[in-house]
């Protein structure tokens, strides 16, 4: 199974901010969306960056609450790792637990496309072990 199905069933609608907000702008569309993770863009739509609500948290536990006022671009994770569409489920839950992501761009044609969370590759492992379990006992009760 490709990352293609899992995003095809998650609205195409990109939530991200700019380089220049605020981590305090940031932190107030990470809790109005109910996400953990937001794509940094420039003004062109090419990535910048990811930041995460670790990232803010880390950062205030660290500097202070007057960290919130600074710009995203001093707080997020410049270089990012992205997928791609056609990369495999197994592959990209590889990649996520390896290097530890929770959450991974989605790249196609030079732009992204998407936002994936390993809740999303979670689920999707999920129901492809149901249906497969479905799947052998069709078979089992055949005979």
């Amino acid at each position: 199974m490709s990352i293609a199905s899992i995003i095809h069933g998650k609205p195409h609608r990109l939530i991200s901010v700019a380089p220049d907000d605020t981590i305090q702008q940031a932190a107030e569309v990470l809790t109005r969306e109910r996400i953990g993770a937001l794509l940094v863009l420039k003004p062109n739509g090419d990535i910048a960056g990811i930041m995460s609500e670790r990232d803010i948290v880390r950062a205030v536990g660290l500097k202070g609450a007057e960290m919130m006022a600074r710009p995203v671009a001093e707080l997020m994770t410049k270089d990012v790792t992205c997928c791609a569409p056609e990369d495999t489920v197994d592959q990209v839950m590889a990649i996520m637990t390896e290097r530890r992501f929770r959450h991974l761009p989605v790249r196609q044609g030079g732009k992204i496309v998407a936002m994936i969370s390993i809740g999303d590759v979670v689920k999707q492992k999920v129901e492809e072990a149901e249906a497969e379990s479905q799947s052998l006992r069709e078979y089992i009760a055949r005979g």
